[in-house]
């Protein structure tokens, strides 16, 4: 699969909440964790589950630098 997005971090899914609608994953990436809100249909559809490895791609407009 392509995809133009070049932000991507790899690791593994350690936790998932699944709501009624939406889904919250939490993936650890090295020493960084990461949580995503998707919707839980598209979570049920991946088959999503603790320990998958998984690939976040992050939109460079929505990211957020700090020093």
């Amino acid at each position: 699969m392509k995809i133009s997005g070049q932000n991507k971090l790899a690791g593994e899914i350690v936790a998932i909440k699944m709501g009624e609608v939406s889904c919250q994953v939490t993936m650890k990436s090295g020493e960084n964790r990461i949580v995503s809100v998707i919707t839980r249909d598209s979570a049920e559809d991946m088959g999503l589950k603790v320990g998958d490895e998984v690939v976040a791609l992050i939109k460079s407009s929505e990211v957020m630098i700090m020093k």
